[in-house]
This record gives C-alpha cells, structure tokens and sequence, in this order.
C-alpha cells in the first residue's frame, strides 16, 4: 500500500487494501467534512467535521480517524469550476492531497464534487434540519455525497472486471 496521488478511480482501486474503509474528505478553507464507508466499500456515513488550523494539525486528525477505523485509501473532493476547469481551490486541494501522502501512507484519488454541497443541503432539508443543525453538518455530510460518488464507482469497476 503506498502513499500516492492516483487520478484514474480504476488504478485507485487497484492501490487498495481489501477489506478496508475508505474515508472522503470535503476540504474547505474553514473546515474538513469527513465521511467514511463501511468496510466492504458499498455505503458511506457522513462522520465529523474538523475545523482547520494548519496543515500539521488538520493532518493528525485525519491520521487519528484513519488509524482508529483501519482506513484503505482517502478520496478528496476535487472542487472543479462549472465548465470542469480548475480553479485555485482545486490546485490547492491537489496539493493538500500530494501533501497528506507524506504523512498518510495510503493511496488517495478525488471525485468532481461539483454540486455535492448543494446535494447535501437538500438532503438536509428534506430531513427538516434546522438551520444552525445544517450549518453543524453540512460539510461532511457533502462529504458522504463525495465518498458515495466514488464508491459508486468503484462497484462499476468491481462489475466491469468481473466480465
């Protein structure tokens, strides 16, 4: 298992440990969402939201929570502007991503996260959350959407390679 940016979700899935979590991650200035699946890799569940400080920081909380759920492969939100080309904020996710390899030995890859806030907020309203309840959540429930994307995903790939 090696510490490395893979941008296609079939050589990440390769990359993987079997029988482990994988944890998505929604990264804003302000916060980290953090999401992770169940270990055979079907259903994700929106888990916490780390408030960010400085890298050193938000990274040994990611570890934290990687280590205490035997965590496969992390999977970022790659925040793509409307016509899929990236801006600032995905150049920064990127290098967030070629930075946490240095300290999280796993393989990580993104998932267009386009539109995965404003899927979360509806799921949130359609739960009746109420406003300060939503404010709380928001950000690693976009992250389950993330992580949900890719294991979609990835059961393709399982089902293509089956034949």
């Amino acid at each position: 298992m090696s510490g490395r940016v893979l941008a296609d979700a079939a050589e990440f899935a390769a990359a993987l440990a079997p029988g482990r979590a994988l944890i998505g991650l929604d990264l804003g200035t302000k916060t980290i969402g953090v999401a992770v699946s169940d270990t055979a890799r079907r259903v994700a569940s929106p888990l916490e939201t780390v408030r960010r400080t400085r890298f050193g920081a938000d990274a040994a909380a990611l570890v934290a929570i990687a280590g205490a759920r035997a965590i496969g492969g992390v999977v970022l939100g790659l925040p793509r502007n409307m016509d899929g080309s990236e801006g600032p904020r995905a150049q920064s996710t990127r290098a967030f991503a070629r930075n946490l390899t240095g300290v999280l030995p796993l393989p990580v890859t993104f998932w267009d996260e386009r539109l995965s806030t404003v899927a979360a907020e509806r799921a949130l309203l359609e739960a009746d959350a109420s406003r300060r309840r939503r404010a709380e959540v928001i950000d690693h429930v976009a992250a389950g959407f993330i992580l949900q994307g890719l294991l979609d995903r990835l059961a393709w790939i399982e089902r293509e390679t089956r034949g």
